[in-house]
């Protein structure tokens, strides 16, 4: 989204608090899926019934960063470790993901590449950073651009943490919000060219990343601000919508804002003004965008995504419904594969739209049930074994007694 929106281990529960996993965010995870699955399913199938009053597929991805927002930083400092953190967020998010390239790839004889992926070096690179979406190329899968907000997001809160500033979210989030208004004001497209912005975004992250992973002290840590250094600068100029990008941080930063908030840490309830002000106004300035983001669209899309969030944290210690965890559970696997799936589904047996409605529902149907059949499959024998894998290799050795 993300990615993006994207399921991650929880902070450690409250006292009284039973369990370690908090299901009422994977239940607002199930919710953003969902609306993401149904934003692209309606335009093929029972296309009357898609909202225009909202943008459905927005409003699942800013959900999605909220719950990123308010659990990547937890998951950081819970760990305390950014090592571990990192060797943890490859393992879950590059496997799938890859698995969805190779995929793509194999189904070119069948669904044509989107016409913007340019077949280069460049592409390649912006890949495999993930940063697609703020370096200037395409997605292979429709879906991938949200992942680059999240792996933008990843790069910042480790910058933060090992400079010991990872506390202050309120002011980065108001920050970022302030940052979308000006981005919006005087860029009407990204400000760097998509080859070397690929490439170089290749290099640094990956020298950063290694620095993280294997090396300590300060070498460590120069890596982390470099790529943090990168993340900032990248979302600043680099996004195809250029005030989304800081716009999309503001959202993360106030979900961090709400975890301390809610922990006693600091008060969030400016923070929330601030941001919701302030990026609620922005399309009444910016350049003009895609239709998501006239002021009606974005204002109801950005209200309801955030109403969403606060019904979970009012209702967090109350029993959540069993099929919104489980959708919740395979989130990430239901957003990479759904895209792939439908493109599949009309190459092989055309538009839906020329049957009559009952038909076109009946095709809805049995679309979503194979939808979260293959999701599940990918959940249980790609993500849960990489995420073992991850684990196991951070784990500390035993010493000999």
């Amino acid at each position: 989204m993300l990615s993006a929106h994207l399921r991650t281990a929880s902070p450690p529960a409250p006292p009284g608090e039973p369990g370690a996993r908090l299901a009422w965010l994977d239940a607002i995870r199930g919710i953003g899926s969902t609306a993401v699955l149904l934003e692209h399913m309606l335009y093929r199938f029972l296309p009357g019934l898609r909202p225009h009053w909202f943008h459905l597929g927005m409003y699942g991805v800013i959900v999605f960063f909220l719950v990123s927002g308010y659990i990547i930083p937890a998951s950081l400092e819970h760990r305390g470790d950014v090592r571990a953190f990192w060797v943890g967020r490859l393992f879950r998010l590059y496997p799938l993901y890859l698995l969805v390239v190779v995929l793509v790839l194999l189904m070119t004889p069948v669904v044509p590449l989107r016409r913007a992926v340019a077949p280069d070096l460049a592409t390649v690179a912006a890949h495999a950073t993930m940063l697609v979406d703020v370096v200037g190329a395409a997605g292979i899968a429709d879906t991938m651009w949200t992942l680059s907000y999240e792996m933008i997001f990843y790069l910042l809160v480790t910058a933060l943490y090992v400079s010991g500033t990872h506390r202050r979210s309120g002011l980065w989030a108001a920050g970022f919000a302030v940052a979308a208004f000006g981005v919006g004001l005087v860029l009407a497209a990204p400000a760097l060219e998509r080859g070397p912005a690929a490439l170089v975004s290749f290099a640094v992250m990956t020298a950063g990343l290694a620095c993280v992973v294997f090396g300590s002290g300060r070498v460590r840590t120069a890596g982390a601000l470099a790529a943090g250094v990168l993340a900032v600068v990248l979302v600043l100029i680099g996004g195809r919508t250029p005030w989304l990008g800081p716009a999309i941080l503001a959202i993360m930063f106030a979900g961090t804002a709400l975890y301390r908030w809610e922990r006693g840490q600091a008060s969030a309830l400016w923070v929330v003004a601030v941001v919701a002000a302030t990026l609620a106004v922005i399309p009444f300035f910016a350049f003009p965008s895609d239709w998501w983001a006239y002021p009606r669209q974005w204002i109801t899309t950005l209200a309801l995504a955030g109403a969403t969030f606060a019904a979970g944290m009012l209702l967090r210690h109350r029993r959540m419904p069993g099929v919104l965890v489980w959708l919740g559970v395979i989130s990430y696997s239901v957003y990479l594969m759904h895209n792939p799936m439908l493109k599949l589904y009309l190459a092989l047996f055309g538009d839906p739209r020329r049957w009559p409605l009952p038909v076109q529902g009946a095709l809805a149907v049995a679309f979503i049930t194979v939808v979260l059949f293959v999701s599940w499959l990918t959940y249980r024998y790609v993500e849960c074994p990489a995420r073992r894998l991850g684990r196991r290799l951070t784990r500390p050795a035993a010493t000999p007694g």
